[in-house]
C-alpha cells in the first residue's frame, strides 16, 4: 500500500516518540510466559482473516475510548500491533498521551509476523 506523505510524516514524528520492538522479541516475551497485553489495533475485517496467536482486538477506531475499561491499571505492559508498523505507532503515541507508561509498538506488524512464520489464529477463534 502507498502511504500519503502526511501519513508518512505523522507516523515517522511518533516513532521518535515512543518504544518498538521486533516480531522476535514479542514471540519470546509470549514463549517465555510473560504477562503483557499484546493487542491487535487493526480495523475488525482485518482481525477477522488472521491475527498473531494470544492477540486481543481493540481496533485502532476505538482504543482510546475503550482502552481504559479494558486495561484500567496505567502502567501495565502493552505491546500494540498494526499491517506494518505504522497505525500502532500512532496508536502507541495516542496511549502515552493518555497516560499509559509501558507500552511498545511492534514494528513490521502482522505482515512481519506473517513472514517469520509465528503462530498465526484465522477466523473468529479470538474474537473478544
Amino acid at each position: 500500500m502507498k502511504h500519503s506523505l502526511g501519513f508518512l510524516a505523522l507516523v515517522e514524528g511518533a516513532k521518535k516518540r515512543i518504544a518498538e520492538c521486533g516480531t522476535a522479541e514479542v514471540r519470546a516475551r509470549l514463549e517465555s510466559g510473560e504477562r503483557f497485553h499484546f493487542i491487535d489495533v487493526r480495523e475488525d475485517a482485518e482481525f477477522a482473516v488472521d491475527r498473531a496467536r494470544g492477540a486481543r482486538h481493540i481496533g485502532r477506531g476505538v482504543l482510546e475510548r475503550d482502552v481504559e475499561t479494558l486495561i484500567p491499571e496505567k502502567d501495565a505492559p502493552i505491546v500494540l500491533y498494526c499491517g506494518g508498523g505504522f497505525r500502532s505507532a500512532l496508536a502507541a503515541e495516542s496511549l502515552q498521551k493518555m497516560g499509559y507508561t509501558n507500552v511498545i509498538s511492534m514494528d513490521g506488524g502482522m505482515r512481519a509476523w506473517r513472514e517469520a512464520g509465528y503462530p498465526v489464529e484465522t477466523g473468529d477463534q479470538a474474537k473478544s
